[in-house]
């Protein structure tokens, strides 16, 4: 059962696929509620997906961005997914990322969420998981055992930052790519997991920022991912910051209220800013 104040897991009865026992092997949600509204109304969500390159989990990119969204009135949700580096590869954590997208969403009145404004931000690596989740979701199967499969894993809104969008080079982070693939994965399936190349009119409206400066993650990823926002006519926001190393969170406080701004045409209602 979701709960506010713990972790709760995706299967309460262990994950599929699962290669072993423990945080590592079973994937969770980490609440990190917002005030209640003084009408009682529903938050608006987020499903928070830390960067790592697919090895590890960035606190700063999870704790750090739920206190802040939960600080401005938007309820959050930290996902420990699995890892590459323990074994794991591609579909597992796009299948742990749209399972909490849905369990989010079937327990959205006992999280006191609005099922219909959840969305989903990703950094980096995390990045690359919200981008593919942005664009490989699914309406859910009406058929499933599980009621919590019969919903859609799509997000309403989603915002990426800093994030590996291309799984080809010249421009792919090699790290993430191979943790998440593996090292002799073909080229075909870098390509269909290229973010940029699977976006359609169906995509949810994105904000999308980077910097000039990041060594790590060309700023192309960026690029091509609004360049294909664009073509299929989704609405988007681009931020292009000339300073800033790669992993910056929540240290660029510039994108952060301009991400909430941007919110609050999608979302009205919201809270005021708190940076």
């Amino acid at each position: 059962m979701a709960s506010l104040t713990s972790p709760f897991p995706l299967w309460p009865g262990g994950a599929p696929g699962a290669l072993g026992t423990g945080d590592l092997h079973e994937p969770k949600l980490t609440p990190f509620p917002a005030a209640p509204r003084p009408d009682g109304a529903p938050l608006p969500a987020f499903l928070v997906l830390p960067g790592g390159g697919y090895g590890c989990l960035a606190e700063h990119e999870g704790k750090g961005y739920a206190e802040w969204f939960a600080r401005n009135g938007i309820s959050a949700f930290v996902l420990n997914y699995r890892l590459g580096s323990t074994g794991y590869r591609h579909p597992v954590m796009l299948h742990d990322a749209a399972r909490a997208l849905r369990l989010l969403r079937a327990q959205a009145r006992e999280l006191g969420i609005d099922p219909g404004k959840i969305g989903v931000v990703g950094s980096s690596a995390g990045g690359h998981l919200a981008s593919t989740l942005l664009t490989k979701w699914d309406r859910g199967n009406p058929g499933a055992a599980d009621p919590v499969d019969r919903l859609s894993s799509r997000p309403d809104v989603g915002i990426l930052c800093y994030p590996v969008v291309t799984l080809t080079l010249p421009f792919t982070h090699t790290g993430s790519r191979d943790n998440l693939l593996g090292a002799d994965a073909s080229d075909a399936l870098r390509l269909e997991l290229s973010a940029e190349r699977n976006v359609t009119s169906e995509t949810p409206p994105t904000f999308v920022w980077h910097t000039v400066e990041d060594q790590a993650v060309p700023v192309e990823n960026a690029l091509l991912f609004a360049s294909a926002l664009r073509e299929k006519g989704v609405p988007f926001a681009l931020h292009i910051y000339e300073k800033g190393q790669h992993g910056l969170g929540l240290a660029n406080h510039a994108w952060a209220p301009q991400a909430l701004r941007w919110l609050t045409v999608r979302w009205p209602l919201l809270p005021g800013l708190d940076g």
